[in-house]
């Protein structure tokens, strides 16, 4: 399917293949088949939908506004379901939040020093939204955009795929990069994420998902004793603004030393400067095995109160691990209670941040003819 279809072929598609749509009430998804709800309008009358899937015991809702993950509940030891991701209960929380709950990022995944670069001898100047630095795309990066959505099943699989063309200049980003992002759930309840993309100039790209987990559910409190493993010996410290200083520092004897599983709060207020900077973990971890062909398992975080366990694995050589920092107690999610800090946590595949500024880290350059493909999967326990 051409990844620049319009978002009239993709509905005209998706009534051929027997979706439904509602405008009202909650929609619920058997498995094996995605169901569509209207979430909202926006100001220009923009209609954004809500597609529910569930598979395998995992229940995942996914917004047409910025392929925002907007639920995703899992059941604990006991059977019992609940959300695990932070978000909102409406579409205007989305639209003018600045913490990215649930989105799909792009076109650079993490922050580029000062919005700058320079590709083949061209310098860029990107959309700044950070401080004096380009994060996650700029301030109308692919979190902000309709996504056209097709609903889909194969074999005994459930998903997604969602398309968005982002045309050249658009934050500042060379060539029209034309992406494609699959939601798939699994008859084994895994959620896997295939991201896809080709460009008509060369670009420098970088996709990820942001969801925040609390494996304990949405509005339950900290997560400072989940417990976390990362297969990472190395990671990348940085500046005062957070961009790294380009440095592969070893996490031996630091408290980013998560190659043993152990509680996220144990180590998080032991006054390390780059915990003081990051006022926690806010840091990409190098993933040992660096980029591969196929995920390999490269991250376990488990709730010890519900059992609830995720594993991540990836191709990227890097995972963002941050520890909701800068929740504040002014945001208010589906439960009615408030995010305060620590009350969620992300953990990005990615390439490094300001690759295209650090030649010694892996190339985030996409030339024409080439295929921007990679691959992170989220399997589930309790």
């Amino acid at each position: 399917m051409d990844m620049s279809m319009s978002r009239r072929t993709v509905i005209a598609g998706a009534a051929a293949a027997g979706l439904t749509a509602a405008t009202a009430g909650t929609a619920r998804a058997a498995s094996g088949r995605p169901v569509r709800e209207l979430f909202g309008k926006l100001a220009d009358g923009t209609k954004v939908y809500r597609w529910s899937l569930a598979n395998g015991g995992t229940r995942l809702k996914v917004l047409s506004y910025g392929g925002i993950v907007q639920s995703l509940e899992i059941p604990d030891r006991h059977g019992r379901y609940t959300n695990v991701s932070l978000g909102y209960d409406n579409l205007a929380a989305y639209v003018a939040g600045t913490t990215f709950f649930g989105a799909t990022i792009g076109r650079y995944g993490n922050r580029i020093a000062k919005g700058r670069f320079t590709l083949d001898g061209t310098a860029y100047q990107l959309s700044v939204n950070d401080g004096e630095n380009s994060l996650h795309g700029g301030a109308q990066g692919f979190n902000t955009r309709v996504w056209d959505v097709e609903g889909f099943t194969s074999g005994s699989d459930v998903g997604l795929h969602l398309y968005y063309t982002s045309l050249d200049g658009e934050m500042g980003y060379p060539g029209t990069l034309r992406t494609k992002v699959t939601y798939t759930l699994t008859r084994h309840g895994d959620w896997r994420i295939d991201y896809e993309a080709t460009t008509d100039k060369p670009t420098v790209v970088n996709l990820t998902n942001h969801t925040y987990y609390n494996l304990a559910g949405e509005g339950s409190g900290g997560i400072y004793d989940h417990e976390l493993w990362l297969a990472a010996a190395r990671y990348t410290p940085t500046d005062t603004g957070l961009i790294p200083t380009g440095e592969l520092a070893p996490v031996s004897g630091t408290p980013f030393n998560f190659r043993t599983a152990k509680p996220i709060g144990r180590d998080i207020r032991a006054g390390h400067p780059q915990l003081i900077t990051a006022k926690g973990f806010d840091h990409n971890f190098v993933l040992d095995k660096g980029v591969t062909a196929t995920p390999e398992h490269v991250a376990t975080l488990r709730d010890p109160g519900s059992g609830r366990t995720l594993k991540i694995a990836t191709d990227q050589p890097g995972v963002q691990f941050y520890s909701g920092n800068f929740l504040d107690g002014t945001l208010v999610g589906p439960s009615g209670r408030t995010y305060r800090q620590g009350d969620g946590l992300c953990l990005e595949t990615q390439h490094f941040p300001d690759s295209p500024n650090k030649p010694a880290f892996p190339s985030t350059v996409l030339r024409p003819g080439q295929t921007y493909r990679t691959t992170t999967s989220h399997s589930f326990s309790a």
